[in-house]
């Protein structure tokens, strides 16, 4: 049998490191491995809180299954996007544009 805390301590881990993938990280495809751990804990969250209170419903694994599915769908396309944009411009940094690496006066450059 699990601890009732376990789970919920499983949640808090995976959200802070998708949390910390998501602001810390410049690469794209970290970036999107910390969206993709951020699901994953919202998918835990979700079966556990279920488990728990409703005594083993089973219509919130079913809603996971199809969260995870449709992560999945998410990461095909935002990964071909990424191909396309590595083969145009030769890198994924999210922040080179914001710290005007293309030069002055182009696309990348804020006031």
């Amino acid at each position: 049998m699990i601890r009732p805390a376990l789970p919920y301590l499983l949640v808090a881990l995976l959200a802070g490191l998708g949390a910390y993938g998501i602001l810390a990280r410049r690469h794209a495809v970290l970036v999107l491995i910390g969206v993709e751990l951020l699901l994953g804990a919202a998918g835990l969250l979700l079966v556990t809180v279920a488990q728990t209170a409703a005594g083993g419903d089973a219509s919130a694994a079913v809603l996971t299954l199809f969260v995870i599915t449709i992560a999945a769908a998410e990461v095909v396309v935002a990964l071909a996007v990424l191909l396309a944009l590595f083969r145009a411009r030769g890198h994924v940094d999210l922040h080179a544009e914001l710290d005007g690496a293309d030069g002055p006066g182009e696309v990348g450059e804020h006031a």
